[in-house]
Protein backbone atom coordinates (compact mmCIF):
# COMPACT_ATOMS: atom_id res chain seq x y z
CA UNK A 1 0.00 0.00 0.00
CA UNK A 2 3.03 2.13 0.40
CA UNK A 3 4.64 2.02 -2.63
CA UNK A 4 0.65 2.89 -4.08
CA UNK A 5 0.66 6.15 -1.87
CA UNK A 6 4.22 6.76 -3.35
CA UNK A 7 3.40 6.10 -6.84
CA UNK A 8 0.02 8.08 -6.99
CA UNK A 9 2.14 11.16 -4.85
CA UNK A 10 4.92 10.96 -7.77
CA UNK A 11 1.90 11.44 -10.40
CA UNK A 12 0.43 13.90 -8.72
CA UNK A 13 3.57 16.26 -9.19
CA UNK A 14 3.72 15.76 -12.82
CA UNK A 15 -0.15 16.36 -12.85
CA UNK A 16 -1.26 13.20 -14.37
CA UNK A 17 -4.94 13.64 -12.97
CA UNK A 18 -6.43 11.23 -15.63
CA UNK A 19 -4.16 8.23 -14.77
CA UNK A 20 -4.77 8.95 -11.14
CA UNK A 21 -8.41 8.73 -11.41
CA UNK A 22 -8.75 5.36 -12.93
CA UNK A 23 -6.09 3.83 -10.35
CA UNK A 24 -8.27 5.16 -7.67
CA UNK A 25 -11.37 3.65 -9.31
CA UNK A 26 -9.27 0.33 -9.88
CA UNK A 27 -8.37 0.09 -6.29
CA UNK A 28 -11.86 0.93 -5.23
CA UNK A 29 -13.22 -2.20 -7.35
CA UNK A 30 -10.53 -4.18 -6.62
CA UNK A 31 -9.48 -4.03 -3.24
CA UNK A 32 -12.20 -3.17 -1.49
CA UNK A 33 -13.30 -6.11 0.51
CA UNK A 34 -16.42 -7.92 -0.20
CA UNK A 35 -19.10 -9.00 2.23
CA UNK A 36 -19.54 -12.64 1.59
CA UNK A 37 -23.43 -13.59 2.23
CA UNK A 38 -24.28 -16.25 4.99
CA UNK A 39 -25.37 -19.37 3.92
CA UNK A 40 -27.89 -19.71 6.20
CA UNK A 41 -29.02 -15.81 5.49
CA UNK A 42 -32.97 -15.70 4.92
CA UNK A 43 -33.27 -14.23 1.30
CA UNK A 44 -36.44 -12.33 0.64
CA UNK A 45 -39.01 -13.25 -2.23
CA UNK A 46 -42.11 -11.04 -2.67
CA UNK A 47 -44.75 -13.22 -4.25
CA UNK A 48 -47.95 -12.52 -5.07
CA UNK A 49 -51.15 -14.63 -5.30
CA UNK A 50 -53.50 -11.87 -6.21
CA UNK A 51 -56.29 -13.43 -8.47
CA UNK A 52 -57.79 -10.91 -11.02
CA UNK A 53 -61.02 -11.01 -12.94
CA UNK A 54 -62.73 -9.50 -15.84
CA UNK A 55 -66.12 -9.68 -15.01
CA UNK A 56 -69.42 -8.90 -17.35
CA UNK A 57 -72.68 -8.04 -16.07
CA UNK A 58 -76.06 -8.04 -17.40
CA UNK A 59 -79.74 -7.93 -16.86
CA UNK A 60 -82.79 -10.65 -17.28
CA UNK A 61 -82.88 -9.26 -21.04
CA UNK A 62 -78.86 -9.74 -21.50
CA UNK A 63 -78.57 -6.40 -21.38
CA UNK A 64 -75.17 -4.74 -20.34
CA UNK A 65 -75.04 -2.96 -17.22
CA UNK A 66 -72.38 -0.01 -16.52
CA UNK A 67 -72.83 2.07 -13.39
CA UNK A 68 -71.91 -0.36 -10.70
CA UNK A 69 -69.72 0.33 -7.75
CA UNK A 70 -67.02 -2.20 -5.59
CA UNK A 71 -69.68 -2.80 -3.24
CA UNK A 72 -72.66 -3.69 -5.80
CA UNK A 73 -70.13 -6.90 -6.30
CA UNK A 74 -69.30 -10.44 -4.36
CA UNK A 75 -67.14 -12.66 -4.80
CA UNK A 76 -66.71 -16.12 -3.90
CA UNK A 77 -63.56 -18.62 -3.42
CA UNK A 78 -64.36 -22.14 -3.15
CA UNK A 79 -67.94 -20.63 -1.30
CA UNK A 80 -65.88 -18.55 0.84
CA UNK A 81 -66.25 -15.02 0.69
CA UNK A 82 -63.31 -12.47 -0.69
CA UNK A 83 -62.19 -9.31 -0.14
CA UNK A 84 -62.29 -7.10 -2.86
CA UNK A 85 -58.78 -5.21 -3.35
CA UNK A 86 -59.00 -3.72 -6.48
CA UNK A 87 -61.90 -2.81 -8.64
CA UNK A 88 -61.86 -1.13 -12.01
CA UNK A 89 -65.07 0.27 -13.62
CA UNK A 90 -66.25 -0.56 -17.34
CA UNK A 91 -64.33 2.41 -18.72
CA UNK A 92 -60.70 1.68 -17.95
CA UNK A 93 -58.53 1.47 -20.56
CA UNK A 94 -57.27 -2.21 -21.93
CA UNK A 95 -53.50 -3.55 -23.09
CA UNK A 96 -54.93 -5.69 -26.01
CA UNK A 97 -52.90 -7.81 -28.33
CA UNK A 98 -54.75 -8.46 -31.90
CA UNK A 99 -53.25 -11.82 -32.52
CA UNK A 100 -53.26 -13.20 -36.24
CA UNK A 101 -53.23 -16.32 -38.36
CA UNK A 102 -51.03 -15.56 -41.19
CA UNK A 103 -50.68 -19.29 -42.48
CA UNK A 104 -51.67 -20.63 -45.61
CA UNK A 105 -54.99 -21.60 -44.40
CA UNK A 106 -55.48 -17.45 -44.41
CA UNK A 107 -54.13 -16.56 -47.75
CA UNK A 108 -57.55 -16.62 -49.68
CA UNK A 109 -59.44 -14.03 -47.77
CA UNK A 110 -56.64 -11.82 -46.22
CA UNK A 111 -57.91 -8.50 -47.88
CA UNK A 112 -61.21 -9.68 -45.57
CA UNK A 113 -59.14 -10.60 -42.65
CA UNK A 114 -56.86 -7.04 -42.51
CA UNK A 115 -60.56 -4.90 -43.32
CA UNK A 116 -62.23 -6.44 -40.37
CA UNK A 117 -59.49 -5.98 -38.13
CA UNK A 118 -59.21 -2.39 -38.93
CA UNK A 119 -62.25 -1.71 -38.56
CA UNK A 120 -62.02 -3.49 -34.55
CA UNK A 121 -59.42 -1.28 -33.98
CA UNK A 122 -61.48 1.75 -34.76
CA UNK A 123 -64.30 -0.06 -32.44
CA UNK A 124 -61.81 0.19 -29.44
CA UNK A 125 -61.90 3.43 -27.00
CA UNK A 126 -59.08 5.69 -27.78
CA UNK A 127 -56.92 5.21 -24.64
CA UNK A 128 -56.85 1.27 -24.97
CA UNK A 129 -52.87 -0.25 -26.00
CA UNK A 130 -53.27 -2.08 -28.89
CA UNK A 131 -50.14 -4.73 -29.60
CA UNK A 132 -50.12 -6.38 -33.56
CA UNK A 133 -48.39 -9.70 -33.34
CA UNK A 134 -48.66 -12.41 -36.59
CA UNK A 135 -48.21 -16.11 -36.33
CA UNK A 136 -47.34 -18.78 -38.82
CA UNK A 137 -44.50 -21.26 -38.92
CA UNK A 138 -42.46 -18.24 -36.80
CA UNK A 139 -44.35 -15.85 -34.21
CA UNK A 140 -43.99 -11.84 -35.40
CA UNK A 141 -44.30 -8.70 -33.12
CA UNK A 142 -45.76 -6.27 -35.65
CA UNK A 143 -46.51 -3.57 -33.33
CA UNK A 144 -45.83 -2.82 -29.96
CA UNK A 145 -48.39 -1.41 -27.70
CA UNK A 146 -49.48 2.14 -28.32
CA UNK A 147 -52.62 4.22 -28.93
CA UNK A 148 -51.63 5.38 -32.38
CA UNK A 149 -53.99 4.18 -34.62
CA UNK A 150 -51.98 4.82 -37.85
CA UNK A 151 -48.84 2.85 -35.86
CA UNK A 152 -51.94 0.09 -35.78
CA UNK A 153 -53.17 0.25 -39.27
CA UNK A 154 -50.04 0.27 -40.88
CA UNK A 155 -49.07 -3.26 -38.72
CA UNK A 156 -52.24 -4.94 -39.95
CA UNK A 157 -52.29 -3.71 -43.69
CA UNK A 158 -49.00 -4.09 -44.53
CA UNK A 159 -46.67 -5.97 -42.56
CA UNK A 160 -48.63 -8.55 -41.45
CA UNK A 161 -48.03 -11.21 -43.90
CA UNK A 162 -47.00 -14.64 -44.61
CA UNK A 163 -47.90 -18.33 -45.34
CA UNK A 164 -47.07 -21.83 -43.89
CA UNK A 165 -47.66 -23.75 -41.02
CA UNK A 166 -49.65 -22.74 -37.81
CA UNK A 167 -48.02 -21.65 -34.25
CA UNK A 168 -50.96 -20.71 -32.68
CA UNK A 169 -50.03 -21.59 -29.06
CA UNK A 170 -46.29 -20.05 -29.36
CA UNK A 171 -48.20 -16.97 -30.22
CA UNK A 172 -50.57 -16.66 -27.49
CA UNK A 173 -47.42 -18.01 -25.18
CA UNK A 174 -45.60 -14.60 -27.24
CA UNK A 175 -49.01 -12.41 -26.69
CA UNK A 176 -48.69 -12.97 -22.42
CA UNK A 177 -45.55 -12.13 -22.49
CA UNK A 178 -45.36 -9.01 -24.03
CA UNK A 179 -48.81 -8.53 -21.80
CA UNK A 180 -46.88 -9.15 -18.65
CA UNK A 181 -44.92 -6.23 -19.45
CA UNK A 182 -47.95 -3.72 -19.00
CA UNK A 183 -48.36 -3.77 -15.30
CA UNK A 184 -51.50 -3.73 -13.57
CA UNK A 185 -53.93 -2.65 -16.81
CA UNK A 186 -56.40 -4.29 -17.82
CA UNK A 187 -55.44 -7.11 -20.52
CA UNK A 188 -57.10 -9.31 -23.09
CA UNK A 189 -56.51 -11.26 -26.38
CA UNK A 190 -57.67 -11.15 -29.36
CA UNK A 191 -56.81 -14.27 -31.42
CA UNK A 192 -58.23 -14.91 -35.05
CA UNK A 193 -57.32 -19.12 -35.74
CA UNK A 194 -58.51 -22.09 -36.88
CA UNK A 195 -57.58 -23.37 -34.16
CA UNK A 196 -55.21 -26.22 -35.71
CA UNK A 197 -51.41 -25.61 -34.49
CA UNK A 198 -49.20 -27.54 -36.67
CA UNK A 199 -47.13 -29.22 -33.82
CA UNK A 200 -50.97 -30.21 -31.75
CA UNK A 201 -52.29 -31.96 -34.81
CA UNK A 202 -48.79 -33.49 -35.58
CA UNK A 203 -49.00 -35.40 -31.88
CA UNK A 204 -52.86 -35.73 -31.58
CA UNK A 205 -52.79 -37.68 -35.16
CA UNK A 206 -50.20 -40.22 -33.82
CA UNK A 207 -52.28 -40.58 -30.33
CA UNK A 208 -55.59 -41.49 -32.43
CA UNK A 209 -53.38 -43.54 -35.48
CA UNK A 210 -54.51 -46.69 -34.89
CA UNK A 211 -58.37 -45.30 -34.19
CA UNK A 212 -60.76 -46.86 -36.66
CA UNK A 213 -63.95 -44.75 -36.14
CA UNK A 214 -64.31 -41.09 -35.08
CA UNK A 215 -65.75 -41.55 -31.93
CA UNK A 216 -62.75 -43.69 -31.21
CA UNK A 217 -60.16 -41.38 -32.99
CA UNK A 218 -61.79 -38.41 -30.46
CA UNK A 219 -61.69 -40.26 -26.71
CA UNK A 220 -57.71 -41.08 -27.48
CA UNK A 221 -57.11 -37.32 -27.47
CA UNK A 222 -57.01 -35.87 -23.79
CA UNK A 223 -56.90 -31.90 -25.33
CA UNK A 224 -56.86 -30.42 -21.84
CA UNK A 225 -53.91 -32.58 -21.08
CA UNK A 226 -51.62 -30.33 -23.46
CA UNK A 227 -48.79 -29.12 -21.82
CA UNK A 228 -49.08 -25.65 -24.16
CA UNK A 229 -52.54 -25.26 -23.44
CA UNK A 230 -51.70 -25.49 -19.97
CA UNK A 231 -48.88 -23.06 -20.07
CA UNK A 232 -50.87 -20.60 -21.74
CA UNK A 233 -53.76 -20.98 -19.27
CA UNK A 234 -51.50 -20.58 -16.11
CA UNK A 235 -49.90 -17.42 -17.78
CA UNK A 236 -53.39 -16.02 -18.71
CA UNK A 237 -54.19 -16.82 -14.73
CA UNK A 238 -51.49 -15.36 -13.22
CA UNK A 239 -52.17 -12.15 -15.18
CA UNK A 240 -56.04 -12.01 -15.22
CA UNK A 241 -56.27 -11.94 -19.04
CA UNK A 242 -59.09 -12.82 -21.10
CA UNK A 243 -59.32 -14.27 -24.64
CA UNK A 244 -61.45 -14.46 -27.09
CA UNK A 245 -61.21 -16.80 -30.24
CA UNK A 246 -62.33 -15.52 -32.91
CA UNK A 247 -62.92 -19.14 -35.27
CA UNK A 248 -61.97 -19.54 -38.98
CA UNK A 249 -64.63 -21.37 -41.29
CA UNK A 250 -61.91 -24.10 -42.18
CA UNK A 251 -61.68 -25.29 -38.73
CA UNK A 252 -64.93 -27.00 -39.05
CA UNK A 253 -64.59 -30.55 -40.12
CA UNK A 254 -68.19 -30.99 -41.70
CA UNK A 255 -66.87 -28.78 -44.62
CA UNK A 256 -64.56 -31.41 -46.12
CA UNK A 257 -65.59 -33.80 -48.14
CA UNK A 258 -64.30 -37.00 -47.18
CA UNK A 259 -62.93 -36.75 -43.24
CA UNK A 260 -61.01 -39.60 -41.58
CA UNK A 261 -60.78 -40.56 -37.77
CA UNK A 262 -57.81 -38.82 -37.22
CA UNK A 263 -58.95 -35.69 -38.68
CA UNK A 264 -61.98 -35.65 -36.93
CA UNK A 265 -60.29 -36.31 -33.78
CA UNK A 266 -57.98 -33.43 -34.37
CA UNK A 267 -60.39 -31.30 -35.36
CA UNK A 268 -62.52 -32.04 -32.31
CA UNK A 269 -59.39 -31.85 -30.23
CA UNK A 270 -58.48 -28.09 -31.46
CA UNK A 271 -62.05 -26.96 -30.55
CA UNK A 272 -61.90 -28.46 -27.04
CA UNK A 273 -58.66 -26.30 -26.63
CA UNK A 274 -60.35 -22.95 -28.13
CA UNK A 275 -63.45 -23.51 -26.06
CA UNK A 276 -61.29 -24.54 -22.77
CA UNK A 277 -58.84 -21.13 -23.73
CA UNK A 278 -62.27 -18.77 -23.72
CA UNK A 279 -64.56 -20.54 -20.85
CA UNK A 280 -61.19 -20.54 -18.59
CA UNK A 281 -60.51 -16.77 -19.04
CA UNK A 282 -63.90 -15.76 -18.80
CA UNK A 283 -63.60 -14.98 -22.73
CA UNK A 284 -66.12 -16.14 -25.53
CA UNK A 285 -65.24 -18.20 -28.70
CA UNK A 286 -66.94 -16.41 -31.87
CA UNK A 287 -67.53 -18.89 -34.83
CA UNK A 288 -67.14 -17.25 -37.80
CA UNK A 289 -70.28 -19.18 -40.21
CA UNK A 290 -69.03 -16.69 -42.78
CA UNK A 291 -66.34 -14.69 -43.59
CA UNK A 292 -68.89 -11.83 -44.43
CA UNK A 293 -69.17 -11.76 -40.58
CA UNK A 294 -66.03 -11.04 -39.83
CA UNK A 295 -65.94 -7.66 -38.91
CA UNK A 296 -69.12 -7.87 -37.40
CA UNK A 297 -67.88 -10.26 -34.73
CA UNK A 298 -65.01 -8.45 -34.61
CA UNK A 299 -66.93 -4.97 -33.50
CA UNK A 300 -68.62 -7.31 -30.88
CA UNK A 301 -65.70 -7.92 -28.91
CA UNK A 302 -65.17 -4.59 -29.26
CA UNK A 303 -68.24 -4.17 -27.15
CA UNK A 304 -68.51 -6.64 -24.88
CA UNK A 305 -64.51 -5.49 -23.62
CA UNK A 306 -66.05 -2.00 -23.21
CA UNK A 307 -68.87 -3.75 -20.56
CA UNK A 308 -65.90 -5.58 -18.49
CA UNK A 309 -65.57 -4.33 -14.75
CA UNK A 310 -61.96 -5.88 -13.34
CA UNK A 311 -62.05 -7.09 -9.94
CA UNK A 312 -59.00 -8.21 -7.98
CA UNK A 313 -59.16 -10.34 -4.88
CA UNK A 314 -56.21 -11.76 -2.62
CA UNK A 315 -57.04 -15.26 -1.38
CA UNK A 316 -56.01 -16.50 2.06
CA UNK A 317 -52.19 -16.70 2.70
CA UNK A 318 -52.20 -20.17 4.18
CA UNK A 319 -54.10 -21.71 1.48
CA UNK A 320 -51.44 -23.78 -0.98
CA UNK A 321 -50.15 -24.05 -3.66
CA UNK A 322 -50.91 -27.67 -4.39
CA UNK A 323 -52.13 -27.33 -7.96
CA UNK A 324 -55.71 -27.97 -6.87
CA UNK A 325 -59.04 -26.24 -8.35
CA UNK A 326 -60.23 -23.47 -6.90
CA UNK A 327 -63.38 -22.19 -7.96
CA UNK A 328 -65.18 -18.50 -8.71
CA UNK A 329 -68.34 -17.35 -8.46
CA UNK A 330 -69.12 -13.69 -8.52
CA UNK A 331 -72.67 -12.43 -7.40
CA UNK A 332 -74.19 -9.14 -8.01
CA UNK A 333 -76.26 -7.61 -4.95
CA UNK A 334 -79.23 -6.56 -7.23
CA UNK A 335 -80.77 -9.97 -7.85
CA UNK A 336 -81.96 -9.91 -11.35
CA UNK A 337 -78.59 -8.99 -12.64
CA UNK A 338 -76.14 -12.01 -13.86
CA UNK A 339 -72.18 -11.72 -13.44
CA UNK A 340 -69.81 -13.54 -15.63
CA UNK A 341 -66.51 -14.10 -15.48
CA UNK A 342 -63.89 -17.02 -15.40
CA UNK A 343 -65.09 -20.18 -13.18
CA UNK A 344 -61.59 -20.63 -11.42
CA UNK A 345 -57.94 -21.20 -11.64
CA UNK A 346 -55.39 -24.44 -10.60
CA UNK A 347 -53.72 -22.89 -7.26
CA UNK A 348 -50.23 -24.28 -9.08
CA UNK A 349 -46.66 -22.50 -7.58
CA UNK A 350 -45.96 -19.23 -9.02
Amino acid sequence: MRTLHTFINRLLKKRYFPVIALLLLACLYYCAPVQAQEPDEPVEVIESNLVKLNVGVADQQGRAILNLSRNDFVVYEDGVPQSIVNFEPTETPFSLVLLLDMSGSTLSFRTTLKQSALRFIDALAPDDRVAVVSFNSKVKGLQDFTTDRRKIAYAISVLAEGRGTSDVYKGLQYSLAQLAKEGKRRKAIVVLTDGIDTEMRKQDGATSANATTDADAIAAIKPDASPSLRAVLDSADRQGVTVYPLVLPGSDPKRLMSITPQQAAIYAAARVRLETLAGRTGGRLHDIRRLEDLGRLYAEVAAEMRTLYSIAYQPPGARQRDGSWRAINVEVKRAELIARTRPGYYANAR
